[in-house]
């Protein structure tokens, strides 16, 4: 038995992380700067308050035996909140680990540090090139990662693609929200394109590996994707259809819808940024070898029993969330004029 300390332990991958950890007969410390409300709470030492406070993140690090950090400011945060957040935080994290002899850091990344690639499969070697703030943040934070890897701590980084499963509602709460109202959904481009995602209860399995596993085999940045995909028009198409309205996916010639997104963007219409509209219609596919050959990865959910998965929950937890709106993955994201748009579909 391990004492784990989860930054962003209230989040959407924290309590699925929690839940993980306690299963398996861990204890688990979490740092959140929000409350951590969920059933488990009992079971669980909690730590209210934010990774850029130092004092509170050495509060949170004392008896630890590994981290796993997956604070984050998302992207519809401020340039300033995910500078401060994803850099300083991150830095002050790692800093206290090693003060406090941590065995070992887990640092949850992004796919978005790649940026919008002209090849696939990505691998972990590519070049780096943020888009956006929150891209940026990212690979600024890896590399406080690997300095601190090269003064001796141990710190797996993890790429893992966008996630779903319960509890994740976010930007794909907008699929589900047109899909239970018997709405079709549209999509950029011919929706052939190939757009990997990831089911959590795969990625908790690939964060328990780097944790559990000998040091040679962890130390080092893994991509984490589902190996079962396929085109983003047929994984979409599955949740209508599971729906059961007979609705189908609707296409939109993507570089004028792209700039539609933008102006709607400019003038804070759209919950939808950047990353995800320019990539909406390209590839988006990393290679997960490294970490099928190094930590014996083998993610059990496809892309549609990922989403699927999420949607069931979301219908049945709807009473919950259906009059919140907000800018975490735990909480459906404002539609503003997309609201509007579905009246069509």
């Amino acid at each position: 038995m391990a004492r784990y300390l989860l930054t962003g332990g209230a989040g959407f991958l924290g309590i699925n992380l929690c839940r993980h950890l306690l299963a398996r007969g861990h204890e688990v410390v979490s740092l959140d700067i929000a409350d951590f409300d969920y059933p488990e709470r009992d079971q669980i030492r909690e730590v209210c308050g934010d990774i850029r406070d130092r004092a509170t993140v050495d509060q949170a690090m004392q008896g630890a035996d590994i981290v796993v950090h997956c604070a984050a400011a998302l992207p519809l945060y401020t340039q300033d909140e995910i500078m401060s957040t994803d850099v300083d935080g991150t830095r002050a994290v790692l800093e206290s680990a090693r003060q406090h002899g941590v065995e070992r850091l887990i640092h949850i990344s992004s796919t978005a540090v790649y940026g919008i690639p002209d090849h696939h499969p990505l691998h972990e070697d590519d070049p780096r090139i943020g888009v956006g703030a929150y891209g940026e943040a990212k690979i600024l934070a890896e590399d406080i990662c690997f300095a601190e890897r090269e003064q001796g701590l141990v710190v797996p980084v993890i790429r893992p693609k966008s996630f779903v499963g319960p509890e994740r509602l976010g930007v794909f709460a907008l699929l589900y929200d047109w899909a239970k109202d018997g709405r079709g959904f549209p999509l950029l481009g011919d929706g052939r394109n190939r757009y990997q995602l990831l089911d959590v209860a795969d990625l908790c399995e690939a964060i328990s590996l780097c944790a559990e596993l000998g040091a040679e085999r962890v130390n080092d940045t893994f991509n984490i994707g589902a190996k079962d995909f396929a085109t983003m028009g047929e994984d979409y198409q599955a949740v209508l259809d599971y729906a059961g309205f007979g609705k189908r996916i609707t296409h939109l010639p993507a570089t004028p819808a792209i700039w539609l997104l933008r102006a709607l963007e400019m003038l804070n219409l759209s919950p939808l940024y950047t990353w995800v509209y320019e990539t909406a219609a390209k590839d988006s596919f990393v290679s997960i070898e490294r970490a099928e050959a190094q930590l014996g990865f083998a993610p059990q959910y496809s892309n549609q029993d990922a989403l699927l998965r999420n949607f069931q929950w979301y219908l049945d937890n709807l009473a919950a969330f259906e009059d919140s709106a907000g800018i975490s993955h735990r909480v459906p994201w404002r539609q503003g004029a997309l609201q509007l748009a579905k009246l069509f579909f």
